[in-house]
């Protein structure tokens, strides 16, 4: 009975939860710095300080990621490399579907907010971003 209990109760908050819609996308907009992975077997890796940033810029559900080092002065550096990729909706879930000359590879959205967003790849691994707030030394 118990664990009927607590199947209900799970089923209850996962239905209660607000599904993201495109608009919700959006806030995706920016620069994130990676926060913590999650593991299939339980672990995590927590990620204090982060030499490297991802800038995310969506545009009609495509758009493309590209890896930023911030500098002191609150500038970044960067190169011309990007990771492009298209947003698909699938069963009311969104996917990032990545494809370049050598690979192809999807992740699903799990949750986007103001200030974080996570992600699954496709073999388990939960990867979750804060907004990055840069540091200027000049202030």
């Amino acid at each position: 009975m118990r664990v009927i209990n607590i199947l209900a109760c799970a089923l209850f908050i996962i239905g209660c939860s607000e599904a993201l819609s495109k608009k919700d996308l959006d806030q995706l907009n920016g620069y994130w710095e990676i926060a913590k992975v999650s593991f299939k077997d339980g672990n995590t890796k927590e990620y204090k300080v982060s030499t490297s940033v991802d800038f995310i810029k969506i545009d009609s559900l495509k758009g493309y990621r590209k890896k930023v080092q911030p500098k002191f002065d609150g500038t970044f550096d960067t190169s011309n490399d990007a990771e492009f990729f298209t947003i698909l909706e699938q069963n009311g879930e969104f996917i990032f579907q990545y494809k370049n000359n050598l690979s192809e590879w999807k992740e699903t959205i799990l949750e986007v907010s103001k200030d974080n967003f996570s992600v699954s790849n496709e073999t388990g691994i939960i990867y979750a971003y804060k907004r990055f707030n840069p540091i200027n030394a000049k202030e």
